[in-house]
């Protein structure tokens, strides 16, 4: 179904993320575009180094400028551009109205400082709330998010805790504030599919309770068949199709989407069956190759494919894709 425009809660549109190197520039996110909408789950799906970190960090303004730089670009929430929006203005969108969970909770938690005053520091700041009541609330979002005994773990530090725990800390952490959207970037990474499912279903329960938008980075696409709505498969910086579940699983049109999909292992699959494989690497962002940047990988790239950059073609209201080829794809 099509959702109203204003439904819309963050647009993302010709986004580029550039780094200067040693005589090169590298096109981490080249031309993205996307929209975010309010109660719906955007999946961002792709090989390491497709960009899709990296567009959501850009999009929070969490790139170090520089080295980065933005040629292009807008990120709109609230009908205000985010990335030529004053510092302090930004900060308190931050952790308030737009939240992330990072990949790597070990690394994104404060070493030396507690779970609780890593928790209440963001409701202080961003509700003025006082330090009791910041701690109360914490407590009850721990609790939420399954911290057992919440009131005496939230005085420990972050390595006290497991590699799940500190992840339910992140997630306690972003739903503080209840966003508006919320960015979760391989938020199951390295966690076993118990405690995956219970943190899939708690970000599916606040996101129907709060109405909030969740952009899911993930390499998993077991994950974006149960978690998400629609999703928006990167290659090189780009997106090189968007569209519903359905669409994406039932009807890939790009030969790197038919790829990845190919490459998942499957239930049915016969015992010494082989996954099938995307031959080659990806390209080095600072060296793109000419035109579309998948052909050398691509097993239906032809003479055109070498020499134009396809542009995203629309095939329904909600299924697009940018490939050459993909009228003819089965």
């Amino acid at each position: 179904m099509t959702r109203p425009a204003t439904d819309t809660v963050l647009a993302v549109r010709d986004l580029r993320t550039f780094f200067h190197g040693e005589g090169h520039v590298v096109k981490a996110v080249d031309g993205v575009s996307f929209d975010v909408r309010r109660g719906e789950t955007l999946a961002i799906v792709g090989e390491s180094g497709s960009g899709k970190s990296v567009a959501c960090l850009s999009a929070l303004r969490l790139v170090p400028s520089p080295p980065a730089f933005h040629p292009s670009g807008e990120v709109l929430h609230g009908g205000r551009d985010l990335l030529v929006m004053p510092e302090r203005e930004i900060e308190r969108l931050r952790g308030d109205r737009l939240a992330m969970i990072f990949q790597d909770p070990l690394s994104a938690l404060n070493p030396y400082l507690t779970v609780a005053r890593q928790l209440t520091e963001v409701l202080e700041v961003h509700r003025s709330a006082s330090p009791a009541a910041a701690r109360r609330e914490a407590i009850s979002m721990l609790e939420r998010v399954g911290i057992a005994d919440a009131a005496h773990r939230i005085d420990h530090h972050p390595h006290q805790f497991s590699g799940g725990m500190r992840q339910r800390v992140m997630i306690a952490m972003a739903l503080l504030c209840r966003p508006e959207v919320l960015f979760a970037d391989e938020p199951t990474t390295a966690l076993d599919v118990t405690i995956q499912a219970q943190i899939l279903a708690l970000v599916a329960e606040l996101r129907r309770e709060l109405g909030m938008a969740v952009v899911l980075v993930t390499h998993d696409l077991g994950v974006v068949a149960g978690a998400a709505d629609r999703v928006a498969v990167m290659y090189a910086g780009r997106i090189v199709e968007e569209g519903t579940v359905e669409e994406i699983f039932a009807r890939p049109l790009h030969p790197y989407t038919r790829g990845l999909l190919a490459s998942t292992p499957q239930i049915d699959m016969p015992d010494r069956g082989l996954l099938a494989a995307i031959p080659g690497l990806p390209p080095d962002p600072a060296h793109l190759p000419v035109g579309c940047p998948f052909q050398p990988r691509c097993d239906r790239a032809v003479d055109r494919c070498r020499q134009a950059s396809p542009q995203m073609a629309v095939f329904t209201t909600s299924h697009r894709v940018a490939c050459l080829e993909a009228g003819e794809a089965p």
